[in-house]
């Protein structure tokens, strides 16, 4: 898959995301309101619902995040280490900010502090939406910049939700799950390239790490590491290398479907009963101020710390403007967001709390850099 062909279908999956969150909020506010609620209560099974899209589907968008990152790291744009430096210094930076933003408004609450994570990540669905509507008032190597940031931002947030995000642990579980991932190895080492193995033990280590206590959707980056991503010496000389096919036949399942399903159902908040008071409490105000304020001068920040100490080569035929509107563009922090804000609090109305702060916080940081980067001369 060519750079245009992934940032186009990244694009229209974009631009799905917010209708679908679009949606959601109407139907949320609407005569049907009881219907979408309850409906993503309904139990199938042991879990609802909801739990279904977040726990199981959502498993499939991390196994696609962790193919992309091995692809990357293996022979893509994170392969080199000078290839490396400005995304993961900056991500790194993008981080820890927008953590540190949300503790200084809501960390002084002791209930509110375990929600630091939530403005941490990007959403790369989103951002990549937004800049596509520029077309070519954005210049490649800063499309490629907010792709390569947005990658390592999903390595840190998959670390963050298996360590600060997981229960009590279960240790036959644990176990079981490390036996599984033995045996993937095993198939990898054989040289088997059919993915029918790999995607059975996968959907049994799924299952294991749900009862382990770790989050279950961490099982789909694990899964993805013993993924084969060379071509077997059994394979014909112009087969695609297992990895590659799996991710090429995820990509548009996870952009089209699962991704505006998972945004359907959690981005629908009621304001029934909520006022002024709730919209400037400091939960919402904490996730929107990270978003927007720590987002932007944590990337921004490491950007010029690098190019003042010549870390990494800044961005080809970039102006600083249109940096600024990228750095900006980082603070979208849709999917990830509201992800780790459900594991970090049940109460329902924290959880109306953390959709109003980073549906807030995305859509401020969404209409500043589209602004900035549309109004930005070009660099000569």
């Amino acid at each position: 898959m060519t750079l245009r062909d992934f940032l186009r279908s990244e694009a229209a999956g974009g631009v799905l995301l917010m209708l679908a969150a679009a949606l959601a909020m109407l139907i949320a506010n609407g005569p049907l309101a009881d219907i979408y609620f309850g409906g993503l209560q309904f139990r199938l099974g042991p879990l609802s619902l909801l739990h279904w899209i977040n726990d199981g589907l959502m498993a499939a968008f991390f196994l696609l995040v962790g193919l992309e990152i091995r692809r990357e790291f293996a022979g893509g744009r994170l392969s080199r280490w000078s290839d490396r430096a400005l995304p993961m210094i900056a991500a790194a930076s993008g981080m820890a900010v927008p953590a540190l933003v949300y503790l200084a408004v809501a960390g002084a609450t002791p209930r509110l502090a375990r929600g630091w994570a939530i403005p941490a990540a990007t959403d790369i669905a989103f951002a990549v939406g937004v800049m596509a509507l520029l077309g070519k008032r954005v210049p490649a190597s800063l499309k490629l910049f907010l792709v390569t940031v947005a990658v390592v931002d999903d390595m840190g947030a998959v670390a963050i939700i298996a360590l600060a995000y997981s229960d009590t642990l279960n240790g036959p579980a644990l176990l079981a799950a490390l036996a599984i991932m033995a045996a993937m190895f095993a198939l990898n080492r054989a040289h088997v390239a059919r993915l029918a193995p790999y995607l059975l033990l996968a959907a049994l280590l799924w299952l294991a790490v749900l009862l382990s206590g770790v989050h279950a959707t961490i099982a789909g980056v694990l899964s993805a590491m013993f993924i084969p991503l060379r071509r077997s010496p059994r394979m014909a000389k112009d087969a695609e290398p297992p990895l590659h096919r799996l991710e090429h036949a995820l990509q548009p399942w996870v952009a089209y479907a699962i991704v505006p399903v998972f945004g359907f159902a959690n981005a629908g908040v009621s304001f029934a009963g909520i006022g002024l008071e709730h919209l400037l409490s400091p939960l919402p105000l904490g996730i929107a101020a990270g978003l927007f304020l720590g987002k932007q001068a944590g990337v921004l920040g490491a950007l010029r710390l690098c190019a003042a100490l010549r870390l990494a080569p800044m961005p080809a035929h970039a102006s600083w403007t249109q940096i600024y509107g990228v750095c900006l563009l980082c603070g979208i922090g849709f999917t990830m967001s509201l992800f780790i804000g459900g594991l970090a609090f049940d109460d329902p109305l924290l959880l109306d709390e953390v959709k109003i702060g980073v549906l807030g916080g995305s859509i401020l940081s969404a209409t500043a850099g589209y602004l900035v980067l549309r109004l930005a001369r070009q660099a000569r």
